[in-house]
C-alpha cells in the first residue's frame, strides 16, 4: 500500500512539473538546462554553491504561480465596495489593538524614520492584515516560474537573483522566504529588489528581517515612504466639500489633469486634476466637510490635486504629495486612498 501511494505521488509531482513546463510555452529551452545556466550566472556572481544546492533541490516551475500570472480577471468592485471592504471596522479594530501591542517597536521606528506611525501601520494592514497573512509560496520557486516563463522573464530573473544574494547574505534561511506567488515578501510585502533598496535594520542586528521582526518590518515600511518624498509635516490630504451648483462643481470635475504627469505612477495620476494651493482651492469653492474654510498654511503653501474616485456626485478628495508617496508603493488611486483613509481611524 505504501509502495502504491508513493508511486501516485511521485506521479502526481512528475504530472504537475509536466503541466507547469507545458503553460510556459514561449520558452524553448528545456528547463533543466535554463537551470543550469541560471545556476552558473548565479555563481558567477557571488552565490554559494550551497546556497544554490539548498534553494534548489527538488525545485520544480510551480504550475499554479503560471496559472495566477495568465489570469486577467476583471476588476467587479466598485470604490465604495473596494474601501469598505479595506477600511472595515475589523480592520480598525485590530489595527488599533495591534497599534498598541508592538507599540514599545513601532513608536520608535516612527520616530526613527520620521513617518507618522498611523501610516506605517495603515500599510501594514493593508499589506498582509498587521502581518497575520504574508503568503505562502516558496519565494525562490515563483521567482523561478516566473523568470522560465518568456512574459516578463528579464524582470523576475533581476528579481530572482536579489532572492539569492538575500539568502547568501543571511537575511532570512531559503526554508523560511514565503510570500506572495509573484515573489512579493515579508509582513511589508516587499519584492527582492525593493528589499535592497528599501529594507531596514532597525535594530541594528546586521540583519533586515522582514518576515518576523517588527522593528525591521517599521523601520522598511516607513524607510520606503521617506525615500519616496515623504513629508513628516504634513498629512495626505482630506476629504472635502464641492460646491453644491452642479455647474461650478462640474467644473472642477472638469479641471486639466497635468499634461505630463511625473513617470511614477503616470497611470494613477491621470485621474487627479491639475496641483493647486490650499488657497486656490478655496478660492474654488472647495471646503472641508463641515463646511468650513480650508487651513491656512504658513510655513509652506501646500499643493493639491482633487481626486473623485466615485464620480462627480460621490465624495471628493484633495490629495497631498504625501498621497503620492503611498501611490509609489502601490499604484492605484484606490490603495492610496484605502491606506489614506485607513490612518485616518488609527490616529
Amino acid at each position: 500500500m505504501i509502495r502504491v501511494l508513493f508511486i501516485t505521488f511521485l506521479s502526481t509531482m512528475i504530472i504537475s512539473s509536466a503541466n507547469a513546463q507545458r503553460q510556459v510555452k514561449d520558452n524553448p529551452v528545456a528547463f533543466e538546462v535554463w537551470l543550469a545556466d541560471l545556476k552558473a550566472e548565479a555563481l558567477q556572481d557571488g552565490i554559494s554553491q550551497e546556497i544554490l544546492d539548498t534553494t534548489f533541490k527538488d525545485l520544480t516551475p510551480n504550475a499554479k504561480v503560471v496559472d495566477l500570472d495568465r489570469r486577467q480577471p476583471e476588476f467587479t468592485q466598485t470604490a465604495k465596495q473596494y474601501l469598505e471592504k479595506r477600511v472595515s471596522p475589523l480592520r480598525i479594530k485590530n489595527g488599533r489593538k495591534k497599534m498598541a501591542e508592538f507599540g514599545a517597536v513601532l513608536n520608535p521606528s516612527a520616530r526613527t524614520i520620521a513617518v507618522q506611525k498611523r501610516f506605517i501601520a495603515a500599510i501594514w494592514g493593508m499589506e498582509t492584515n498587521y502581518g497575520t497573512y504574508t503568503g505562502n509560496f516558496n519565494v525562490v520557486r515563483s521567482l523561478m516560474t516566473l523568470a522560465y516563463d518568456m512574459r516578463r522573464s528579464s524582470f523576475f530573473r533581476r528579481e530572482l537573483m536579489k532572492a539569492l544574494l538575500i539568502l547568501e547574505q543571511g537575511h532570512i534561511a531559503p526554508d523560511k522566504m514565503i510570500g506572495s506567488w509573484a515573489g512579493a515578501m515579508g509582513q511589508g510585502q516587499f519584492m527582492p529588489t525593493s528589499f535592497f533598496a528599501y529594507a531596514y535594520d532597525m535594530d541594528g542586528d546586521g540583519k533586515k528581517d522582514i518576515w518576523t521582526n517588527e522593528a525591521d518590518v517599521f523601520g522598511s515600511i516607513g524607510n520606503y515612504l521617506s525615500v519616496h518624498g515623504w513629508r513628516p509635516d504634513q498629512t495626505w490630504g482630506r476629504e472635502v466639500k464641492l460646491p453644491d451648483d452642479m455647474t461650478a462643481r462640474q467644473a472642477l470635475v472638469d479641471l486639466t489633469p497635468e499634461p505630463n504627469p511625473p513617470r511614477s505612477c503616470k497611470r494613477a495620476l491621470r485621474d487627479h486634476s491639475k496641483k493647486y494651493s490650499l488657497d486656490q482651492w478655496q478660492e474654488m469653492g472647495v471646503r472641508n466637510l463641515d463646511n468650513t474654510d480650508l487651513p491656512k498654511v504658513v510655513d509652506t503653501n501646500i499643493e493639491a490635486t482633487l481626486l473623485m474616485p466615485m464620480g462627480i456626485d460621490g465624495p471628493a478628495y484633495l490629495t497631498y504629495q504625501n498621497f503620492r508617496s503611498i501611490l509609489t508603493y502601490n499604484c492605484s488611486n484606490l490603495y492610496a486612498l484605502g491606506v489614506s483613509l485607513l490612518s485616518d481611524e488609527l490616529k
